[in-house]
C-alpha cells in the first residue's frame, strides 16, 4: 500500500516491449530506441511483443508485465493498448511525437478503462540509469547520479543530457513528456518527491495544465529536495490565458503579467527559478554537488583583486552578502599568508598565493559558522602551479561541509586542473559571474522553504469580518448585471472587512455638494464618480484641498461639464464629496489583486499614486497571507525604505500596514466573486492606515463560500477544529496538522515504545528521518488530511506559577488514492494515553473529513498481531481480510 503507484512504471521488474525487433523497428523513434536499448544490462524480465499477434487470451497472459514500452506506428497504438489491457499491464509508455488529438484521446480513453500509468503520447520516455533502463529514444544512456530531470521539450533534454556527459553530472531520472501525456507532471513529481535516489529535481516547463494540482505536487517535491524550474514565454501568456483575456478595469488587472504570477507561485511553492538554459545548467552543476546553502553569505577567495571584484558586483546583484571569517580567524590565517594578501570583505591571497595559501584561505571559511558557502577563484598568472591548487581543494573537498565551489579562469593553462576538480565532484565555471549566479540561485532553496511552510488561514485572528454584509453587497451588484463596483461600493466592502476608509458620499448636484461637504467639515475631496471612466485623472476628475462652499460648488460644476464634454458616452453617477486624509506626512502606497486563469487570485503590493505603472515598484504573493507573508511582501519592494524614518518624517505603523494586507487576504479567500482590485492611494503613517480611493470588479461564481476552490494553495482548515473529553476528565483539542507542528510530532515518535513505533511504521525506527518529518507535516489538503490530538500540560514554576506546553498526543490521517475516490488511513495514539477513547474518536473524525470530501471509501494495512487496532476496525465497521501484497499484514475497508 506504501509503494508509490508509479513504481510499475519507473521500476518495473518485468517489461514487455512493442517495437518490432532490432533488425526491423517499425517506427524512426524506434529505431533510436533499439539502438541505445541494452536488454542485457536489465536485470527485470523482459518480452517482445508484436501489435498484430494473435492467440488467445491465456497464451498471452504469461507476457503479463509491469511496464510496456510502445513505439509503434499510430495506427497501431490503440489495439497494443488494448492487448496490454487484457493482460493487466499496470503501466505503459509511448514514445512518439505530434500525435493527432483524437488518436491521443483514444489512447488515454483505454488506458484509464484498463488502469494503465500512461506515459504519453507525445512523449521521447524516460531512462532510470541506476537501473540500467532506457525507456526512450533520448540516446544513450546517462550517467547514474543523483539528479533528477522532467521536461516538456525532448530537444532540451537531449541538451541536458548532452552537457551533462561532460560536466560530471549524473541522473536517477530523465523524463521527456509533453502536455498531452496521460500521466502529467506533477504525477511525475510525486513519484520523484519520494524516490530515494532522487535529490534534486529539475524541471524544464513550457505549459501548466491544472495549477492547484501542479503546485501540490511541487509543493510536496519541494518540501524534501530542491527543485529548479525553467520555464519558457516570460513575456507572452501561456496557451490557457490566451482564452481567458479580458478587458482590465483596474490598474492592477492591467500590470500585473502571467509570468509574474508564475513567479510567486514559485517561490511560494518553495522552488527556484532559473531564466536561461546557463543558469539552469550551473544550477544543476552545484546542486549535484554534496552540501546545500543554508543562506545567502558567500566567502570569495581569488589571487588577484580584479576577478574578485567582478564576482563581489554580482555578489551585490543577486542580493547576496559578502563574508569572512571573524577577526580572530582573520589574523591567525594573515600569519599563513604572504606580506601581499590583503583581506577586506573578500579575500585576496595575491599573486603570489600558492596552494598552501589556498588551503589555509578554505580551511578558515569552513569554519566559520557565520559563511554559508565558498567561492574560490583563481587566474592562470605566470608561475601558478593551477594544477596544485585543484588537487589541494580536491584533498579539501570532504572537510569543508558547506557549498565549494570555483571559479577557474582562462582556458588552455587551465584545462588539466579543471580536470582534477571534475573528477573531485567540485563544480568550476569559467567567469566570477556565472559562479556567484549559481551560488544564488540554489541559496534561494533555503529562502523559499521558509514561503514553503507558511499555512495561513483563511480568515486571520482579527475581527471577524460581516461576510453576510459583503455577499449581499456583491449580489446586489450583479443583480442589476454591473461588475465594476462605485467607488462608494467598493469602499462599503472594504469596511465590511475593518479596513479604514475615507468617508465619501455622493452628490448628484452641486448644492448636494455643499450640504456634503459642510457635514464631512473642511477640508474635502471631489471626485467623479462614472463607471465608464477606468482613470479619473484622464478628465481631471480630481479635486483636493477644497476649503469652502463657493470652491465646492465651482469644483462640482467643473468637473461635471468637463466630463460630459470630454467623455459625452460615458454614464455618470455624479461626484462624490469625501474628507481628505489628514495625514500630512504619510506616504502612498497600493495593493491590489488580479485573477490568473491557471493560479487564481494574486495579491500586489507597492508604490502608490497616479504613477504606479511607470514606477513599477511592487512585488506579489499568491492569498491566502499570514503575518510572515504580509511582512516579507512589503520588504521586497523599493518603496519600503522609505517606511521607515523619512525626510523628518517618523515611521509608519508596519502592524496596521501588515494587518492590511491580512484584510485583503480575507476578502479574496472568502468571496470568489473578487475579479479585480485598486485599492491606490492608501495613506500609511505612524498612526495607522486609511484608504483613499479603491476599485473593485466582481463576477459571478459558483463556488460555494468554504471551499476555497479560486486558490492555487489551499488554507489551512481552521474550522476542522474541535475541542474533546478524554475519560479520566482532561480535555484535549482535535484540529488539523500545521508545519509547524512537526518538532512536537518528533517528540511523540521519540516517545513512543518500540512496539507501538512497530506497529505504526512497520520498521525500527527510533524517530523520523528529516524527509519523512517534512512529508509528514506538509501536507496538501486537498488531497489528504492529518488530525492531530493536542493536549496541554501544566506544570508548577518555582514561583507558584504554571508553565503550559502543547503535546501531541494522537495522529489520524489519510491520503488520497490515484484513483482519487479512495483513500488509505494511518492512526497512532501515544502510550501513555492509550484506552482513553483517543483512537476511536480521531478516526471517526479524520472518517468524516474524508467522507465530506467525497471519497467513496477509506482502507489501510494492519499488522496481524496489532490485536487493540484490528480490534478497533472491527468496533468501527470495517472489513477485515489478508493483504493479496503481504501476508503480516490485514487489509482494512470501510465504505463512506
Amino acid at each position: 500500500m506504501n509503494k508509490h503507484y508509479l513504481t510499475a512504471l519507473f521500476a518495473p521488474r518485468s517489461v514487455v516491449v512493442f517495437a518490432g525487433n532490432k533488425a526491423l523497428p517499425q517506427t524512426a523513434l524506434a529505431r533510436v530506441f533499439f539502438q541505445h536499448f541494452n536488454e542485457e544490462k536489465f536485470e527485470g524480465s523482459l518480452t517482445y511483443l508484436d501489435s498484430q499477434m494473435t492467440g488467445s487470451l491465456a497464451d498471452l497472459a504469461s507476457s503479463s508485465a509491469d511496464l510496456a514500452i510502445l513505439a509503434l506506428p499510430e495506427a497501431e497504438l490503440a489495439n497494443a493498448l488494448q492487448i496490454l489491457g487484457r493482460i493487466q499491464c499496470r503501466a505503459a509508455v509511448i514514445i512518439s511525437l505530434g500525435l493527432d488529438r483524437n488518436i491521443t484521446k483514444n489512447l488515454h480513453r483505454i488506458a484509464h478503462q484498463h488502469g494503465i500509468y500512461l506515459l504519453g503520447p507525445d512523449s521521447l520516455g524516460f531512462q532510470r540509469p541506476k537501473a540500467h533502463l532506457n525507456a526512450s529514444a533520448l540516446g544513450k544512456m546517462a550517467p547514474p547520479g543523483p539528479l533528477a530531470v522532467v521536461s516538456q521539450s525532448g530537444a532540451v533534454t537531449s541538451s541536458i543530457l548532452d552537457w551533462a556527459a561532460k560536466n560530471g553530472v549524473g541522473f536517477s531520472t530523465v523524463v521527456s513528456l509533453e502536455t498531452d501525456s496521460a500521466i502529467g507532471i506533477d504525477q511525475v513529481l510525486d513519484f520523484l518527491a519520494d524516490d530515494a535516489s532522487t535529490h534534486t529535481i529539475v524541471i524544464y516547463l513550457e505549459e501548466i495544465i491544472t495549477a492547484r494540482r501542479f503546485m501540490s505536487s511541487l509543493r510536496a517535491a519541494a518540501n524534501s529536495k530542491p527543485v529548479i524550474v525553467l520555464k519558457t514565454a516570460r513575456h507572452a501568456h501561456n496557451k490557457t490565458t490566451s482564452k481567458s483575456q479580458h478587458k482590465a478595469h483596474t490598474h492592477s488587472a492591467h500590470i500585473i503579467n502571467s509570468d509574474a504570477i508564475f513567479d510567486a507561485a514559485l517561490q511560494r511553492a518553495g522552488a527556484v527559478r532559473v531564466s536561461s538554459m546557463v543558469q539552469l545548467f550551473a544550477a544543476a552543476k552545484c546542486l549535484s554537488a554534496r552540501y546545500l546553502p543554508v543562506g545567502r553569505r558567500l566567502a570569495v577567495i581569488s589571487n588577484g583583486a580584479g576577478p574578485a571584484l567582478l564576482a563581489a558586483d554580482q555578489v551585490h546583484q543577486d542580493g547576496l552578502a559578502l563574508a569572512v571569517p571573524d577577526n580572530a580567524a582573520i589574523t591567525q590565517l594573515q600569519q599563513h599568508l604572504s606580506q601581499h594578501a590583503h583581506i577586506s570583505n573578500l579575500l585576496d591571497l595575491s599573486q603570489e598565493a600558492s596552494a598552501q595559501h589556498y588551503r589555509e584561505a578554505v580551511t578558515a571559511c569552513a569554519h566559520c559558522k557565520d559563511i554559508d558557502g565558498i567561492l574560490v577563484i583563481l587566474s592562470p598568472i605566470a608561475g601558478v602551479d593551477t594544477g596544485a591548487i585543484a588537487q589541494t581543494l580536491a584533498d579539501l573537498q570532504s572537510t569543508v561541509g558547506k557549498p565549494f565551489i570555483t571559479c577557474w579562469m582562462g582556458d588552455e593553462k587551465v584545462t588539466a586542473a579543471r580536470t582534477i576538480l571534475f573528477q573531485a565532484g567540485i563544480p568550476s565555471f569559467r567567469t566570477p559571474e556565472a559562479a556567484v549566479d549559481a551560488f544564488h540561485h540554489v541559496s534561494l532553496f533555503h529562502r523559499n522553504q521558509q514561503l514553503l511552510r507558511q499555512v495561513p488561514s483563511p480568515l486571520t485572528q482579527l475581527a471577524q469580518p460581516d461576510l453576510e454584509g459583503a455577499r449581499i453587497l456583491i449580489e446586489s451588484v450583479l443583480a442589476e448585471r454591473r461588475k465594476v463596483l462605485t467607488e462608494m461600493e467598493s469602499k462599503a466592502l472594504l469596511s465590511a472587512f475593518h479596513i479604514p476608509v475615507t468617508k465619501t458620499i455622493l452628490a448628484r448636484s452641486a448644492t448636494e455638494a455643499i450640504l456634503v461637504a459642510n457635514q464631512l467639515s473642511y477640508p474635502v475631496a471631489l471626485k467623479i464618480d462614472a463607471p465608464d471612466i477606468a482613470h479619473h485623472s484622464e478628465i481631471q476628475g480630481l479635486s483636493l484641498n477644497i476649503n469652502n462652499a463657493a470652491a465646492v460648488r465651482d469644483g462640482w460644476q467643473d468637473m461635471m461639464a468637463r466630463a460630459k464634454r470630454l467623455r459625452p458616452d460615458a454614464q455618470i453617477n455624479g461626484i462624490t464629496v469625501q474628507t481628505m486624509s489628514g495625514k500630512p506626512k504619510g506616504r502612498e502606497v497600493y495593493i491590489g489583486m488580479a485573477s490568473d486563469p491557471l493560479f487564481g487570485p494574486v495579491i500586489a503590493f507597492g508604490a502608490g499614486g497616479v504613477m504606479i505603472e511607470v514606477i513599477a515598484d511592487r512585488a506579489l504573493e499568491l492569498p491566502p497571507l499570514n503575518q510572515f507573508l504580509a511582512h516579507r511582501l512589503i520588504e521586497r519592494v523599493r518603496c519600503a525604505d522609505m517606511l521607515g524614518h523619512w525626510r523628518g518624517a517618523a515611521p509608519i505603523d508596519r502592524e496596521a500596514l501588515e494587518n492590511l494586507l491580512l484584510r485583503v487576504s480575507e476578502m479574496i479567500c472568502a468571496l470568489p466573486q473578487l475579479r479585480e482590485m485598486d485599492i491606490n492611494p492608501i495613506i500609511v503613517d505612524a498612526d495607522g492606515v486609511l484608504v483613499v480611493d479603491a476599485k473593485i470588479v466582481v463576477e459571478h461564481s459558483s463556488i460555494e463560500p468554504g471551499k476555497y476552490e479560486h486558490l492555487a494553495i489551499l488554507p489551512y482548515p481552521a474550522d476542522k477544529e474541535t475541542d474533546w473529553p478524554l475519560r479520566d476528565g482532561r480535555h484535549y483539542v482535535i484540529r488539523p496538522l500545521h508545519p509547524h507542528d512537526a518538532e512536537m510530532l518528533q517528540d511523540m515518535v521519540k516517545n513512543l515504545s518500540p512496539e507501538s513505533r512497530y506497529f505504526r511504521f512497520a520498521s525500527t525506527l527510533r524517530e523520523l528521518s528529516e524527509r519523512m518529518l517534512a512529508r509528514f507535516t506538509l501536507i496538501d489538503y486537498d488531497r489528504e488530511m492529518a488530525l492531530v490530538a493536542i493536549h496541554t500540560e501544566r506544570s508548577p514554576n518555582d514561583d507558584g506559577s504554571f508553565s503550559e506546553r502543547e503535546r501531541i498526543i494522537g495522529v489520524s490521517r489519510y491520503v488520497t488514492n490515484p484513483d482519487k475516490r479512495t483513500c488509505e488511513f494511518s492512526l497512532l495514539v501515544a502510550d501513555d494515553f492509550a484506552s482513553q477513547g483517543l483512537g476511536s474518536r480521531l478516526m471517526h473524525s479524520i472518517i468524516e473529513v474524508a467522507r465530506s470530501n467525497g471519497l467513496a471509501s477509506i482502507e489501510g494495512l494492519v499488522l496481524h498481531d496489532n490485536t487493540k487496532m484490528l480490534a478497533l476496525m472491527r468496533k468501527l465497521d470495517f472489513s477485515i481480510k489478508s493483504s493479496e501484497e503481504d501476508r503480516d499484514f490485514r487489509l482494512c475497508v470501510k465504505a463512506l
